[in-house]
């Protein structure tokens, strides 16, 4: 597959990272020579440097011959009309990025896909409904859904109290709960093991699993009854991400603080919020801190740089939040951010778009792709395709690769648990778990 990505951002570099690890042809165009060399000192791709939307670098790109058009520059306009050219040059698939959300939810005469483009991504709107997610749980590591918000992919970490410590999972002593939760994956340092009937877990292990949304639920309240949950939400930054947030959180039962220093924008925050407080003031001072109401909230921090949200949360903590999380724009500093236990939380606006994007790249019975931030490999909702070599047969009888979990079935809008009994059939849309190594393998069974 030949993918052309055109901007060489945060967003652009991860994708284009992505791809090339799984031997992808990539080419990547961006006005500015110093992050185009940046980029090819690390990652074996053509690189072309001038303007996205201009006929002629696009030409010289070669963008007929492309499979997949991915336009994520900072300019909704460029990005709009270079998947316009591309739609005319032939290419299969294109997808814009926007900011302006104007574009998410056009008139129907106006809507983008009526030019050829495929798929219109916000990166603060995937980030935003990642956040959301975070905080309807507190305290996971992540979650993800998939297959239409039925089933909801999370991680938490196992404490030297939890009961998963007490027996492998054969002789599990909750045999009940298992019967509506498939553990999909491990992550003991730097190992990832994939759970078996003799797996154990250990202290300290990060356990990702996946279930229905209230048998998640049911099941963090058996595993992890301790957890703190928060019924009040301080956002600290009213920009594009603080504001989506909050008009999100306004939804749910939770009480929600907007914290904006500019003026300006706190009062356009505030003409645009029904039910949420706005407060001007600086999120890096204790006294704002403290009339936003942050002991036993849950605390964000959403402001354009990356270090200010890591010392916002350190002291929004320090003065008694239940929880801290954090957007970081900088997808490097992810892992690190987490693994020194910085705040409970680090999110990467970049990568929540790159997984909007990437079931373009796994084919056409893939209708969606997550990634983990914390967790090596991919959540997929694939439809089983009729000449598929599984259709029509029991879970216990096919014979996965080693590395894939197959951890939810959606049938006629029913989710179905995969026990061993029960047959898959074509059409039947599929959550599977796989690891980096196997997720081509998946594809070839699929493309069958």
């Amino acid at each position: 597959m030949r993918v052309l990505i055109i901007g060489a951002g945060n967003a652009g570099r991860n994708l284009a990272t992505k791809l090339c690890a799984e031997k992808r042809d990539v080419v990547l165009i961006d006005r500015n020579p110093d992050a185009l060399a940046e980029v090819q000192s690390q990652l074996d791709i053509l690189t072309i440097e001038g303007e996205g939307s201009s006929p002629v670098v696009l030409d010289k790109a070669e963008v007929a011959k492309a499979d997949l058009v991915v336009a994520v520059t900072d300019s909704d306009e460029t990005n709009i009309l270079a998947c316009v050219i591309a739609h005319v040059a032939g290419v299969p698939h294109k997808v814009a990025r926007v900011s302006n959300r104007d574009f998410l939810t056009p008139p129907k005469q106006l809507d983008l896909q009526r030019v050829g483009i495929d798929l219109v991504v916000s990166q603060k709107e995937e980030c935003a409904s990642e956040l959301l997610n975070i905080l309807r749980m507190p305290g996971t590591l992540e979650s993800v859904d998939l297959l239409d918000g039925n089933v909801l992919a999370v991680g938490i970490r196992v404490h030297m109290d939890s009961p998963l410590l007490r027996s492998p999972l054969r002789t599990f002593p909750n045999q009940e709960i298992l019967r509506f939760i498939r553990f999909i994956s491990i992550v003991r340092g730097d190992d990832l093991i994939v759970p078996r009937g003799d797996t154990e877990f250990l202290v300290g292990d990060d356990a990702y699993f996946v279930g229905r949304r209230e048998d998640v639920s049911r099941f963090l309240e058996w595993a992890w009854p301790e957890r703190a949950m928060a019924d009040k939400v301080v956002i600290a930054g009213g920009g594009d991400l603080g504001l989506r947030l909050a008009q999100l959180l306004e939804g749910t039962d939770k009480e929600s603080v907007l914290i904006e220093l500019s003026e300006e924008r706190a009062h356009e925050c505030s003409e645009r919020l029904d039910r949420t407080l706005v407060i001007k003031g600086d999120a890096l001072d204790r006294k704002t801190l403290e009339n936003a109401g942050v002991q036993k909230a849950a605390f964000v921090a959403t402001m354009h740089d990356d270090e200010n949200n890591i010392i916002a949360c350190l002291l929004a903590e320090k003065m008694g939040a239940h929880f801290t999380l954090a957007e970081i724009n900088k997808p490097e500093y992810v892992p690190i951010v987490n693994d020194l236990s910085l705040l409970d939380r680090a999110v990467s606006p970049p990568l929540s778009m790159v997984s909007a994007i990437l079931h373009f790249v796994r084919g056409k019975y893939v209708k969606e792709a997550a990634l983990f931030h914390h967790l090596p490999g991919e959540l997929l909702d694939m439809v089983l395709p009729p000449k598929s070599k599984w259709a029509g047969k029991a879970v216990k009888d096919i014979k996965m690769p080693l590395g894939v979990v197959l951890a939810g079935v959606l049938r006629n809008k029913e989710v179905l648990v995969p026990t061993g009994d029960l047959v898959v059939q074509a059409g039947d849309r599929l959550a599977i778990f796989a690891i980096p190594q196997v997720v081509g393998k998946l594809e070839s069974i699929f493309r069958r």
